[in-house]
């Protein structure tokens, strides 16, 4: 029995040899057809669709119409020139060379292209040739992003373990063989380094902070690097306000040290001029930066007084004081008063304080206090407490005696001074800096000097916000917390009507009330209770620390605080976007600016909910850095069980969505409005244990 004709194959040409013949399926030709049928299925053997080039070449055999006659006795040549038929046979001919040549062109050229694409995504994403070409086709960008994410996960999916603590940027002993010294070895160093892509575990006793306000006074000791002999031999006020016991630090007590840190904040207001610490508010301070702030306690004690207190000091890779200050729930972030200056705008903050911070502050020809001052509001208030202000030896009060010269040419009032403790009142009045004495002191910045955004700059020698338009003494701002509605005549400093800021606080009020409703249930429903820890109704407590990443206006902050919430809220202004950090610090807030594509200068887990709003659209459109790198950096500061909500465009919620898949979170994304461009996406970070070695 004859098999039948294969469709698409060209006929017309007979190969004999091996009898590997080719017919044209659509001759109607009486004589073809039976000439088929004796020959049977050996002319349709598969391989003669694997030798297209013989059939189209051709070879010396004998015509499969050689014998046959023609009407006119000739024998009929089917190639001859001239005839209808041999054109008609030509042109078939040149239409199958051209479809055989383009297509071994495209398939070369599939081929060539496909090992082009395997090769620069290391095969990682797609293994199936077809899938690849399809998603390749469907969406090129996509798989762009996908490829750099994955890829960078299955290198080194988790940290080592000397990285629980690691905060990059902060390499002390690289600073110290690159040769940095005179302090300035515990500077932040972004660029050198390569980023690490991998997740970072927390120890392996960790446990879940205390929630607030019990987590304020005892920490888990297995959540921070600290050993305790560093406990015993720390020299600081509130370092050797701890106990230590087998799990736990303690830091409340009836011990004279613990009422110690309430006399000290005593002694402070009445220098100041006030009964007590609690009057601070009336007086016009609402935020402090304590510098070298030992683990928090001064900030602890007077957050009861509604008053706001940024810790900062160096990088420590053990024993860091910044680490233990966010572990209790308190504001802080590694910063050094050493060679550059801090991120934070001119008038910033209404009191500085430094008790025994280690900070020498007559060295570097008074360049650290000119940064002090670039940092108080005019008004404000810097407390210092040293042994240096009692100093005996000559050597020590010559140090004494040109920090007292040094703060008058800043034109610093010198209010007390008790036993080691002093109190300088920065001056209200412009007019002091002109009537110094001809050449005594640091002059006075220009305006193309004295910026807004002073992102790790080098130290001025010269005096910071003479030119702002926010030289505006605390006594004369608005009480706390009236303060953090800004006055018509503030909101135009900004360049802002009064009802766009009104305007944001009512979208993030109704905001803050929909985020509460979506995670009480799934906070509730899926943790209702840890092992040994009773859990409250929601939403008491759910977080401390919050961290927003683009903060625009600090609406996100306003509206916690409004909701009544038991927070603090780090306020993150992206050097990428618009600078509104001077307004948030006027509103009583605290924040900072920060580059996203580097390190934030925190330690890993110290942040309970990251929130950004905006973040993904603002810097992919710099394509600056990727968005699994802002997830990395998200999952090493956020704790085990915290929580993450991004709010942006559409397109990119559900591009980013796949990559927190690979971060192992948990995510879900949610509609706003049924006619709203965006969606939230909303996830939580999985509790990974490291195994014991």
């Amino acid at each position: 029995m004859s098999r039948p004709l294969q469709r698409g194959v060209l006929g017309g040409v007979r190969v004999p040899e091996r009898g590997y013949d080719l017919w044209d399926s659509q001759s109607k030709d009486k004589i073809e057809k039976e000439d088929l049928d004796r020959r049977g299925s050996a002319d349709h053997s598969p391989f003669a669709l694997r030798f297209p080039l013989r059939v189209l070449l051709g070879n010396n055999s004998e015509s499969k119409y050689g014998n046959v006659k023609a009407e006119n006795g000739f024998a009929s040549d089917p190639f001859m020139v001239g005839t209808p038929r041999s054109l008609l046979k030509l042109m078939l001919l040149s239409l199958k060379f051209s479809l055989v040549f383009i297509v071994v062109l495209a398939l070369t050229g599939s081929f060539w292209w496909t090992l082009s694409i395997s090769s620069s995504s290391r095969g990682h994403i797609y293994h199936g040739y077809r899938r690849l070409q399809e998603k390749l086709v469907s969406d090129l960008l996509d798989i762009g992003e996908f490829s750099r994410g994955p890829l960078r996960l299955k290198e080194s999916e988790f940290c080592s373990e000397e990285f629980e603590n690691f905060v990059p940027c902060y390499n002390v002993s690289e600073n110290v063989e690159l040769g940095v010294s005179d302090g300035n070895e515990v500077d932040r160093q972004c660029g050198r380094e390569l980023r690490q892509n991998c997740l970072v575990l927390p120890p392996v006793n960790y446990k879940i902070p205390l929630r607030w306000p019990t987590g304020k006074d005892v920490i888990w000791v297995a959540n921070v690097k600290i050993s305790a002999q560093e406990v015993l031999s720390s020299g600081s006020l509130t370092k050797r306000m701890m106990m230590l016991d087998e799990e736990q630090i303690s830091f409340r007590s009836a011990s004279h040290m613990f009422d110690g840190i309430e006399d000290y904040s005593h002694q402070i207001a009445e220098m100041i001029g006030l009964r007590n610490e609690s009057y601070l508010i009336q007086a016009g301070v609402r935020t402090i930066l304590d510098i070298g702030c030992g683990y928090g306690s001064f900030g602890a004690h007077l957050f009861d007084s509604q008053l706001l207190t940024m810790c900062i000091a160096n990088y420590e890779p053990s024993g860091s004081q910044v680490q233990l200050t966010l572990e209790r729930g308190l504001p802080a972030m590694i910063a050094s008063f050493t060679s550059k200056q801090l991120p934070y705008p001119s008038l910033s903050f209404d009191m500085l304080h430094c008790a025994r911070c280690g900070i020498d502050w007559d060295q570097k020809d008074g360049l650290l206090l000119i940064e002090a001052d670039r940092l108080l509001k005019p008004g404000g208030y810097f407390v210092w407490t040293s042994p240096l202000t009692n100093a005996r030896n000559k050597e020590n009060q010559k140090r004494w005696k040109f920090i007292q010269d040094f703060t008058l040419t800043l034109c610093w009032e010198l209010l007390s001074q008790q036993d080691e403790t002093v109190v300088w009142k920065k001056t209200s009045k412009k007019s002091c800096y002109a009537s110094r004495k001809s050449g005594s002191g640091p002059s006075l910045c220009g305006r193309g000097i004295d910026v807004e955004t002073p992102y790790y700059r080098e130290l001025l020698n010269c005096i910071g916000g003479t030119q702002s338009s926010r030289w505006v003494p605390i006594e004369k701002r608005e009480r706390w917390p009236s303060r953090a509605n800004l006055n018509n005549n503030e909101l135009a400093i900004y360049v802002l009507q009064p009802d766009e800021l009104t305007e944001d606080s009512d979208s993030w009020k109704i905001a803050v009330q929909n985020y509460w409703s979506l995670m009480s249930p799934l906070i509730f429903s899926d943790h209702p209770k840890r092992p040994g820890d009773e859990d409250p109704s929601p939403p008491y407590n759910m977080f401390r620390n919050v961290l927003d990443m683009n903060a625009h206006f600090g609406g996100f902050n306003s509206a916690l605080l409004q909701a009544r919430k038991s927070v603090w809220v780090m306020n993150v202004v992206p050097i990428s976007g618009l600078n509104y950090l001077p307004l948030i610090q006027d509103r009583g807030f605290v924040g900072v600016l920060h580059d996203w594509c580097e390190t934030f200068p925190t330690y890993p887990r110290t942040y309970d909910l990251v929130h950004a709003a905006g973040l993904l659209s603002l810097e992919t459109e710099k394509h600056r850095c990727s968005i699994l790198d802002l997830f990395i950096e998200i999952d090493r500061i956020l704790r085990p069980e915290g929580w993450v909500i991004i709010r942006d465009t559409v397109p990119l919620i559900e591009s980013a969505r796949p990559l927190t898949a690979q971060l192992k979170w948990d995510a879900r994304v949610i509609e706003i409005e049924s006619d709203s461009d965006q969606r939230l996406l909303i996830c939580q970070k999985p509790f990974f244990k490291r195994q014991a070695s």
